[in-house]
């Protein structure tokens, strides 16, 4: 890469360079700038709009947009965007990524962009790593907002707010202080509904609220209910890499309730523990795969008492018994998930961060929750699923920013086409990053870990600990403990106090010990408060944070986050990992080798070595699992590619369906395309120039004519008159005479529900029928993917297999939507009522072929549209119409 830069230049040396006369010309207008009022502050903003009606482009306006915005920040909240922060806003509003250290001020840094953009009136959405952060974003940037004219809301899971000077502050349920006592964050923040606060000029929010709303809108029966009505405009992805990668492999799901637990589960997992390694069934960790044997299948048969498996049992024993066997073996408790009151809660990989409601799909979960003896839940039926990749590439315009983008820089361009750009700091970094400490045993490394954190505790220096688990986390407790160390434990066991343990870990002798990702998006400030000047000179006397890694992580990317966390600033600062050949990263790839060549050293337990042969090594295993990842990223992206195309088209079809006031002149063309069909099959070589013959297919006119009435609720006289026609030779009368007998059912039908009926019922029922369809084809084509894998073993690609079945499948989803909507409508009616199904919304994560991680969340749609056929109304019950008569009386006369 030197050389190439030598030719060539670098690249991103040469954009900063770009960026520097538009920085200039930003800050010659701050003098003029600083002599506004409030009031020409916000006529700024109408001026802007007005030049941008008149044919400006945002770039034409972002010199003054900028300016504004620093102004705006520097009267609020006494912060002034420094030259580094408008490079950074520059780069986002030209659809890049950012990459800023730890504590640049990437969250005023967006203030810039999102201010801009917004001035289109088309939406802007700032994207967070959790529902706390959007708030806390909101009342905190939403007073640069505010006298510049623009309004700003956010979404959470559980309420929606708009940023509003005129409301009652609220305390924060789930921020407390030093003193246990609530932190007010939710001043100036007034709830309103999801589609106000979509309406909003800037919308702040969680990438899965975001994902979840897009989902829920397409399957929305009112135009009225669908949140995300503008549409997707332009995004700012905080903490890019840890979103738009890490939590790319979990697709987003909503699904309902499908079919009641069994006994399979608990049987299942009774046998498991009975079952040996390397004997009845394989493990691979790197893949994270666990295989039954055939010695495996023949013990599992005998403990049944049956003969064959495959054939008494079929393809659901197996599942069952797969799925037993990775709940057991893969699995562990306080790594990958909880128990916490009778409940199996997933534990977030990369975050530590506890996923309550989220589920693993395919029976995983009701695996595991019988492996722990807990209440195993209901399965569920997809109803709807996207991947974050599909969803983000709606955007017109995306952007993000993070501290640490470039390892990655590869991932971003080929699947989003972003490129990133690194800003330099505002302040030179004054961390000094020492080599890694690697011990023979994992008992060795945090004995030493604990004694080097008693070490800088007696000083007065603060250390924050970054652990891959909650088990890790807790043990290294103990050994604090067992030190006479104060420590705050941090972990997704107690993850509501994120955000103040984080903020405070900079204080003068406090230990933090918290999982690796903890408090992404919180400052570190030396000695815990700006105002506290004394205490956070001494914290820098002694050296500033220091940041211990128990282990390396499987993406440097999270090594490199964590010894983020210190330096902010140009703080001072310092970071070091300590690892063994026992962690998990370094066994799977070689750790006995390294385990053996210690020992043949007589490296001591406790003593540590330094070599950069060992080093590279562990590098080299993080690539090799960095790069496996990113396949699996790709291979789940590439079969959602075929999946999104299809996934387009019906919700283009939904949406066209909604903003249409009438959708008859539609439901005319599915029923005529659908006869024209029923015609085509009866008489395919008859056409108007050579008169008719019948029975070419083996077919009559009798059996067109009865399928007429099946299809419509017609007479006999139908049978009749087309015998007529067709021995007459009359194809023009024939094929008239149909299309004509249609026309009038269908007008007949409009005549007795009424026009307004009519109408309704046409939307409810092509919307329902869609639907309906959409749920089985995203069940046959799950169904898809999982068969093609096994044409691999005759040399084809499952992929592609996968594509042209897939295209093949959709074909027929068409078609189906059309015959099922021309069969329907003559034969159903509306009836309103409350319907209480819940839907779980979720996200499963694919590994090896192999779908984990749901999520739960429960919802309902009131006063839902349904179908009923009025075959299934009794003669005497009061008809369905509304007039008071009995069924027999009027409707069913």
């Amino acid at each position: 890469m030197s050389i190439i830069s030598k030719i060539f230049g670098d690249q991103n040396k040469k954009t900063i360079n770009s960026l520097v006369p538009i920085i200039t010309e930003i800050n010659k207008l701050e003098p003029e700038f600083e002599h506004f009022s409030i009031e020409e502050l916000k006529s700024k903003t109408s001026d802007l709009k007005k030049e941008l009606l008149a044919d400006k482009s945002l770039d034409d306006i972002l010199p003054e947009a900028f300016a504004l915005v620093r102004e705006a920040a520097k009267r609020t909240l006494h912060q002034r965007h420094y030259d580094a922060q408008l490079m950074g806003g520059i780069i986002l509003h030209r659809g890049k990524i950012a990459e800023m250290h730890t504590g640049e001020g990437k969250t005023l840094v967006a203030t810039l962009p999102a201010y801009l953009n917004a001035l289109t009136g088309k939406g802007v959405h700032i994207v967070t790593v959790n529902d706390y952060l959007s708030r806390r974003d909101v009342a905190w940037m939403g007073q640069i907002y505010n006298i510049l004219g623009l309004t700003v809301a956010c979404i959470n899971h559980e309420a929606s707010y708009v940023y509003d000077t005129t409301h009652i502050s609220k305390e924060d349920d789930d921020v407390r202080d030093e003193t246990g006592s609530f932190k007010v964050v939710h001043e100036f923040l007034r709830p309103v509904t999801r589609r106000e606060a979509y309406e909003a000029d800037i919308t702040y929010g969680t990438n899965n609220e975001y994902g979840f709303d897009y989902l829920r809108d397409n399957m929305a029966y009112d135009i009225l209910n669908i949140a995300q009505a503008q549409g997707h405009n332009y995004a700012i992805v905080d903490e890019v890499d840890s979103i738009l990668i890490d939590e790319s492999r979990t697709p987003l799901i909503i699904s309902a309730p499908d079919t009641d637990s069994n006994k399979l589960y608990d049987t299942f997992s009774k046998i498991v523990p009975r079952l040996a390694e390397n004997e009845d069934y394989n493990i691979d960790e790197k893949l994270r795969t666990a295989t039954i044997t055939e010695e495996g299948i023949e013990k599992v048969e005998k403990i049944l008492g049956i003969g064959n498996i495959y054939n008494e049992g079929g393809t659901r024993y197996v599942h069952h018994l797969e799925q037993a066997l990775r709940a057991h073996t893969l699995y562990k408790r306080d790594k990958d998930y909880v128990v916490k009151d009778g409940e199996v809660i997933i534990v977030d990989e990369f975050t530590g961060r506890m996923m309550p409601g989220r589920r693993w799909s395919e029976g995983l979960h009701q695996a595991i929750e019988a492996k722990e003896g807990v209440a195993v839940q209901k399965e569920s039926r997809t109803l709807a699923t996207i991947t974050f990749q599909n969803y983000f590439r709606l955007y017109g315009k995306l952007a993000g920013m993070t501290g640490t983008a470039q390892t990655s820089a590869e991932e971003f361009h080929k699947v989003y086409k972003l490129d990133v750009v690194t800003i330099p700091t505002h302040r030179p970094l004054a961390r000094k990053d020492h080599p890694d400490r690697i011990y023979k045993t994992e008992t060795g490394k945090l004995k030493a870990v604990a004694k080097e954190i008693k070490e800088r505790y007696l000083t007065g220096q603060p250390v924050l600990v970054g652990t891959v688990s909650i088990t890790k986390n807790e043990i290294l407790s103990h050994y604090l403990n067992n030190e006479g160390v104060p420590h705050k434990v941090l972990n997704a066991k107690n993850h509501e106090q994120e955000g103040e343990i984080i903020a405070q870990a900079g204080k003068l002798g406090r230990i933090t010990v918290a999982t690796n990702m903890a408090g992404r998006g919180v400052d570190i400030i030396l000695g815990g408060n700006p105002s506290n000047k004394e205490e956070a000179r001494q914290v820098t006397e002694l050296g500033g944070l220091h940041v211990i890694g128990t282990e390396r992580h499987e993406a440097r990317r999270i090594d490199n986050q964590l010894r983020g966390r210190a330096g902010r600033q140009g703080d001072p600062g310092s970071s070091q990992f300590f690892v063994s050949t026992q962690d998990e990263v370094i066994r799977i790839f070689g750790g006995d080798r390294l385990q053996n060549l210690m020992e043949r050293l007589g490296v001591a337990e406790e003593e540590a070595i330094e070599n950069s042969f060992i080093s590279r090594a562990i590098e080299q295993a993080q690539s090799k699992i960095e790069g496996h990842n990113f396949d699996m990223r790709n291979h789940v992206l590439e079969y959602d590619d075929v999946m999104n195309r299809h996934r387009t088209a019906i919700y283009h079809l939904r949406r066209e369906i909604l903003e249409l006031e009438n959708v008859k002149e539609k439901i005319i063309i599915y029923i005529n395309k659908v006869v024209d069909d029923m015609i085509g099959l009866h008489l395919a070589n008859a056409n108007a120039g050579d008169g008719i013959k019948f029975g070419i297919r083996g077919t009559d006119v009798k059996e067109l004519a009865d399928n007429l009435n099946t299809m419509v609720t017609g007479s006999s006289d139908v049978h009749t008159k087309l015998a007529e026609l067709a021995e007459a030779n009359d194809y023009g009368n024939f094929n008239k005479f149909i299309f004509d007998f249609i026309d009038k059912s269908y007008e007949q039908r409009e005549h007795e529900l009424g026009n307004e009926t009519m109408r309704n019922l046409e939307k409810a029922l092509m919307l329902r029928v869609i639907d309906e369809l959409w749920v089985d084809h995203l069940e046959s084509m799950e169904h898809l993917r999982d068969s093609v894998r096994l044409r691999a073993y005759g040399q084809r690609d499952p992929l592609i297999e996968y594509k042209i079945e897939g295209q093949k499948m959709f074909i027929e989803l068409q078609n189906s939507i059309g015959v099922q909507i021309a069969n329907l409508i003559f034969k159903v009616s509306l009836i309103q009522y409350p319907s209480h199904t819940k839907a779980i919304e979720g996200r499963y994560e694919q590994k090896s072929n192999i779908s984990d991680n749901m999520a739960d969340q429960a919802s309902s749609r009131d006063n839902e549209t349904i179908k009923k056929d009025e075959h299934d109304m009794g003669r005497n019950d009061p008809c369905w119409c509304g007039s008071g008569k009995k069924y027999k009386k009027c409707h069913g006369k």
